[in-house]
C-alpha cells in the first residue's frame, strides 16, 4: 500500500508516517518548496520516506503529483493551522483550508477516483456549541475563519463522496496533543513555560482565558483513528475525541503540578492572546467511532500533560551548555 500524507512535517503528519511506516506502507509525504524547511519532526524516519513537491494552492502540481505517484490512500492534513492566525490572515487561512481541499479533491476525481481520502476537519467548526457533547449529527457554527474553512473542506468532502463516488471521509477531531505541537499552541506554551520556570529560565507565563473549556487527547491516538476510518466500507464521517472534557486552567495546574509548583504565583492573564470570539465549550462523543471501528483513546488527559512536561524539561535540559 501506498499512501499519500500532506502536512506530514506536522504533528499529526509525523505521527501518522510512523504509524503507517510500521504497518508496512510505502509513505509518500507532500512539502511545499521552500526556502526554510523545517524536518524536525520527520528527520528520524527522514530516510524512510519519499518527500515530493506540490502546492495545496496550486491545482497542476497537486494532479501532477497524484499522477506520478498514484498513491492508494491520501490523507490531507495540510492546514493553516493556528486558529489565532486565521483572524489575521482569514483569506490565505480559506484558501489553504477551504479551496485546498477542493483542488486535492479534484486532483483524485480526474486521476483516480478509486483512490481513498481523508479529510482533517476539526471540532472548531461546532464554534458556539447547539448542545453537549457534539456528535456526528451536532449542527456547525464556526466561531473563527479558521472554522468557517474547515466547515467548506467538510461539506465539500462529503459532496465528493456523494457526487463521484469517491472512498472520502472526514474525522472531526477534538484537540489532540503531543510533545510534537507547535510552541505557539496553548498546550505547548504552557509545558514550555512551565519547563522554562522550573529551570529558572523564566518566572512568568502570559495567557488568555483560562476558562475555554476543550477535549483533550494525544495525536498518536488519533493518528490510528484516521487509518482505521480509510479501511471503512462504506465511509463515513465520525467524531474522534476522549468524552471528557477540561479547562485550560485544569492543564496549566496540572502541569505546573507535575514540576512541584503553584501556577497562581506564575501564572498572569493577558487580553492580547483572547480571541475576538470564543469557543467555551467543546466535548466530543466518540461512540459512534468506538462501535464502527473500535477505537478508543489510549492516553488520558493527567498523562499526556505529564508526556508533554517531561519532554520539555528533558529537551531544556539537553539544550543547556555542560
Amino acid at each position: 500500500m501506498k499512501a499519500l500524507i500532506t502536512g506530514i512535517t506536522g504533528q499529526d503528519g509525523s505521527y501518522l508516517a510512523e504509524f503507517l511506516l510500521d504497518k508496512g506502507y510505502e509513505v509518500l509525504g507532500m512539502v511545499r518548496r521552500s526556502s526554510t524547511e523545517s524536518f524536525e519532526r520527520i528527520n528520524h524516519i527522514k530516510d524512510r520516506l519519499t518527500l515530493v513537491q506540490a502546492d495545496l494552492l496550486d491545482q497542476l502540481s497537486i494532479i501532477r503529483l497524484i499522477e506520478e505517484n498514484h498513491p492508494d490512500e491520501v490523507y490531507n492534513l495540510a492546514s493553516q493551522s493556528f486558529v489565532p492566525t486565521s483572524w489575521a490572515q482569514p483569506v490565505l487561512t480559506g484558501e489553504f483550508n477551504a479551496l485546498g481541499v477542493t483542488k486535492m479533491l479534484e486532483a483524485i476525481r480526474l486521476v483516480d477516483s478509486s483512490i481513498k481520502f481523508y479529510q482533517a476537519s476539526s471540532s472548531e467548526m461546532f464554534g458556539r456549541v447547539a448542545e453537549v457533547p457534539q456528535t456526528e449529527k451536532t449542527p456547525f457554527y464556526p466561531r473563527s475563519p479558521y472554522g468557517v474553512a474547515k466547515v467548506y473542506g467538510h461539506w465539500i468532502t462529503v459532496n465528493y463522496r456523494e457526487s463521484y463516488g469517491i472512498p472520502a471521509c472526514s474525522g472531526i477531531l477534538f484537540n489532540h496533543e503531543s510533545p510534537r505541537r507547535g510552541l505557539e499552541f496553548v498546550t505547548r506554551k504552557i509545558t514550555n513555560g512551565v519547563a522554562r520556570i522550573k529551570s529558572g529560565l523564566s518566572d512568568k507565563l502570559a495567557l488568555g482565558n483560562l476558562d475555554a473549556k476543550r477535549d483533550w487527547g494525544f495525536a498518536g491516538d488519533y493518528v490510528r483513528a484516521m487509518w482505521l476510518m480509510l479501511q471503512c466500507d462504506p465511509m463515513e464521517d465520525l467524531v474522534i475525541a476522549t468524552g471528557r472534557t477540561h479547562s485550560v486552567k485544569d492543564f496549566v495546574r496540572a502541569a505546573f503540578a507535575r514540576v512541584d509548583l503553584d501556577y497562581k504565583n506564575y501564572v498572569v492573564t493577558d487580553p492580547k492572546y483572547v480571541r475576538p470570539a470564543e469557543v467555551d465549550l467543546l466535548l466530543g462523543d466518540a461512540s459512534r467511532a468506538a462501535n464502527v471501528l473500535g477505537w478508543k483513546p489510549s492516553v488520558s488527559f493527567e498523562e499526556l500533560v505529564h508526556i508533554m512536561v517531561d519532554a520539555d524539561m528533558e529537551r531544556l535540559s539537553s539544550e543547556r551548555p555542560t
